[in-house]
C-alpha cells in the first residue's frame, strides 16, 4: 500500500514537472499592423479585455510602411507583424529572414483607384502609379492587372514606392500627376468621396488572395509557442467580436478612434470588413489557395524562383493556428 501511494505521489509530481506554470503576471507583446480595416480585431482584442483574459498585453503599433514593417520585425523591435503575407515571403526570400506565416485574416479588400481623368487602362501608359514597396504584396496585384490589359512596368509606366494605403491616398488627392493606386477600407471610402474612381475590386479582378495574415520569427514562435497561440487565440476572438452585428456600435467608435476617420467613414468600414465576401475572414482562417496565388504572383511579376511558384509549406506553419482555435471562445 505504501509503495502504491507512492508511485501516485511521483506520478503526481511528474505530472505538475510536464505542466507550465501559469504566467505570475499578464505577458507583454507588441505587435505592428497598418492602419485600415484589417486591424480591427487586434485592436478589439486589445480594448476589450480579450487578450487580458489570455494573459497578454499587448501593445498595437502602426507602420507606414512594409519596408517598415519587416526591419522591424527582423530586429526584434516587436514580436509579431500582421500584413499581406507577402511581405513574409520577401522576408524570407530578399532578407533571408527566417520568418514564418501563422495565421489568415482577410483577402486585402482592395480596389484599383484612377484619378477623375483615367477612362481606361490605356490611359495609365506613360504615367506615374503610387505603391508601397515595389516588390511585394498589393504592388504586385497593381501590376498583374494592369499586365491582364496590355500594361508592362517599365516600359508603359512608372511606379512611386510612397508607403503605405494611407500614404497612397494623400499623394492621390495632393498631386494629379499620380494616377492609380490600390486601396481598401477606410481610405477606399474617402477616395470615392474625393472623386477617385474604382476599375473595379481585386478579388474580382484576380481571383482568391491571401493577404493580411500573421508572422513572426520562426526561433521566436519555437521558444514562446505557449503565448503565441494564446496570441493567436485572442486574435480569433478579436474577429469574432469584430464582425458580430452586437458590437456595431462599440466597432464604429473604435475604427473612427484609431484610424481618425469620420463616424460615417468608420461605419461604412465596419460594413464592408463584416461582409463574409469581401471581408475578414472567418475565424482569420489561412486561404491556402489564395496564398498559392500570391506565389505565383510573385513568380509571374517578380520573376522568383526561376518564374515558377515552390509549395507553400516552407512559408507556414499553422499549427499554432490549430491549437489556438481550440483555446478561443
Amino acid at each position: 500500500m505504501v509503495r502504491f501511494v507512492l508511485a501516485l505521489v511521483f506520478a503526481g509530481l511528474a505530472g505538475c514537472a510536464q505542466t507550465p506554470p501559469p504566467p505570475a503576471g499578464p505577458v507583454s507583446l507588441r505587435v505592428k499592423m497598418f492602419p485600415g480595416a484589417q486591424a480591427l480585431p487586434v485592436i478589439a482584442a486589445a480594448s476589450q479585455g480579450i487578450f487580458e483574459r489570455h494573459g497578454l498585453k499587448v501593445e498595437v503599433l502602426f507602420t507606414a510602411s512594409s519596408q517598415e514593417q519587416r526591419d522591424g520585425l527582423a530586429s526584434g523591435d516587436f514580436q509579431i507583424a500582421q500584413a499581406a503575407v507577402d511581405n513574409a515571403v520577401a522576408m524570407v526570400e530578399l532578407a533571408k529572414q527566417d520568418v514564418v506565416i501563422v495565421t489568415g485574416g482577410d483577402s486585402s479588400m482592395n480596389e484599383l483607384f484612377v484619378q477623375p481623368d483615367v477612362r481606361t487602362y490605356g490611359d495609365l501608359r506613360g504615367q506615374t502609379l503610387l505603391v508601397d514597396a515595389p516588390n511585394t504584396a498589393y504592388a504586385l496585384q497593381l501590376k498583374k492587372i494592369l499586365l491582364m490589359n496590355g500594361l508592362k512596368e517599365g516600359a508603359d509606366y512608372r511606379v512611386h514606392p510612397i508607403g503605405g494605403t494611407a500614404l497612397r491616398l494623400k499623394g492621390l488627392r495632393e498631386d494629379r500627376q499620380y494616377k492609380a493606386a490600390m486601396l481598401n477600407p477606410p481610405f477606399s471610402i474617402d477616395a470615392r468621396a474625393y472623386g477617385l474612381k474604382s476599375m473595379g475590386r481585386a478579388s474580382d479582378l484576380l481571383g482568391a488572395y491571401q493577404a493580411t495574415g500573421t508572422f513572426v520569427q520562426r526561433s521566436w514562435a519555437k521558444a514562446n509557442a505557449d503565448t503565441l497561440e494564446r496570441y493567436i487565440a485572442g486574435f480569433i476572438e478579436g474577429v469574432r467580436w469584430s464582425v458580430d452585428p452586437a458590437n456595431k456600435q462599440t466597432a464604429v467608435k473604435l475604427l473612427a478612434e484609431r484610424l481618425k476617420v469620420t463616424p460615417e467613414v468608420a461605419a461604412r468600414t465596419w460594413e464592408l470588413l463584416s461582409d463574409p465576401k469581401f471581408g475578414l475572414a472567418r475565424d482569420g482562417r489561412f486561404d491556402m489557395q489564395g496564398f498559392r496565388n500570391v506565389l505565383a504572383l510573385r513568380a509571374e511579376i517578380e520573376g522568383s524562383w526561376g518564374g515558377k511558384a515552390p509549395g507553400p509549406e516552407r512559408y507556414l506553419d499553422l499549427s499554432y493556428y490549430d491549437n489556438a482555435l481550440k483555446r478561443a471562445r
